[in-house]
């Protein structure tokens, strides 16, 4: 049988980026992202905040670390991993996001939350954490260019 494991979210970061490092020298970060829907119960629309943490690896969350900070808009594409530990004598579980994609949203100037020039792309070639031999650098791909709005396009 086959199986797909795709998510794509966009919501705001709830907590300033801490960027830290593996001993090979890969980056890490732990990002959490709320998710807003609007849905009706009882005849009324009401808001629902979905929180998802989310973990980027290599050049992504060097960026994330960089440019995203509380409240910044974004969005994160990746893939699901169920996270299973003991503590306590107790089996405890937690669903995530591994980002493989981030694109920052946002306002080009002002706002604080996004990178000079506007919006931009950038993602893992290999979507997460390089081997024990593997280098850190050869870890991230070179931010993809977007397509300029309409007002700027040359003809």
């Amino acid at each position: 049988m086959a199986s797909f494991n795709r998510v794509i979210l966009v919501g705001n970061v709830t907590r300033d980026v801490e960027l830290r490092y593996t001993p090979q020298g890969t980056a890490v970060t732990d990002i959490g992202m709320a998710v807003n829907d609007r849905v009706k119960k009882q005849g009324e629309w009401v808001e629902e905040t979905t929180f998802v943490d989310i973990t980027l690896w290599g050049r992504t969350a060097e960026v994330a670390g960089e440019y995203l900070s509380k409240g910044a808009p974004v969005l994160i594409e990746g893939r699901l991993k169920l996270d299973m530990w003991e503590q306590d004598g107790q089996k405890r579980s937690k669903l995530k996001i591994i980002g493989e994609r981030m694109q920052m949203l946002g306002g080009r100037s002002g706002s604080g939350n996004s990178a000079p020039g506007g919006q931009q792309h950038y993602s893992n070639q290999q979507g997460g954490p390089q081997p024990a031999s593997g280098s850190p650098s050869g870890n991230a791909a070179a931010p993809s260019q977007s397509v300029p709005p309409d007002d700027e396009v040359p003809f």
